[in-house]
């Protein structure tokens, strides 16, 4: 329990950033494309560090990657890559930047395929978030049968930094699944989501 006497998942406490982001990100079911391409964009990045190292960095990263506008990112060339491993608010990783870049461009092919990228990612949970009811964090799974398969599908697109893993990671911040444990003051709120 924090001082405001609400009960909230362990993973977030310690930090007034990832508070905030627990209790009003985390879960929300989202259908905002530019939204759901930044997710995609941060979740890559933070491959092989911890999330709240991305959190601190979201700025630079919105500054860095125009907003999270797929289209523009789509459009980024060899100068503007070169600049973004200069750039000491985002991971300077080149793999991770060329990743984002490329996946911008396959973003946009899904879009066109599908209507959206909101249309194409939550047909792996048949539209619906899927409702854990999770009493420890020990019980959270690190990757699931959806996120697999849509791992599967996004690298056989084109897609890169999308293991089932990071894939998952993805599937719990834009609310495809809630994985606030049952007595997290969030569990009931972010239920009644859709």
């Amino acid at each position: 329990m924090t001082a405001d006497g609400k009960i909230r998942c362990d993973w977030c406490l310690g930090d007034p950033l990832y508070l905030d982001y627990h209790d009003r990100e985390w879960g929300v079911p989202l259908h905002d494309e530019r939204a759901l391409f930044e997710f995609l964009v941060l979740e890559g990045a933070q491959a092989g560090l911890s999330w709240l190292t991305i959190l601190r960095k979201r700025a630079a990263y919105r500054r860095a990657f125009a907003g999270f506008d797929p289209h523009k990112v789509a459009r980024f060339d060899a100068r503007q890559k070169t600049a973004l491993l200069g750039n000491a608010g985002i991971v300077r990783n080149r793999m991770k930047i060329e990743a984002a870049v490329g996946n911008a461009r396959v973003f946009l092919k899904v879009q066109e395929e599908f209507g959206s990228f909101d249309a194409y990612a939550w047909r792996f949970v048949g539209g619906r978030p899927i409702q854990n009811a999770w009493r420890t964090l020990s019980e959270l799974p690190a990757e699931t049968a959806e996120s697999k398969a849509m791992s599967k599908d996004l690298k056989q697109r084109g897609f890169r930094f999308v293991g089932p893993t990071i894939v998952y990671a993805h599937m719990q911040a834009t609310g495809m699944v809630n994985d606030h444990l049952v007595g997290c003051f969030r569990h009931r709120e972010v239920a009644r989501l859709r």
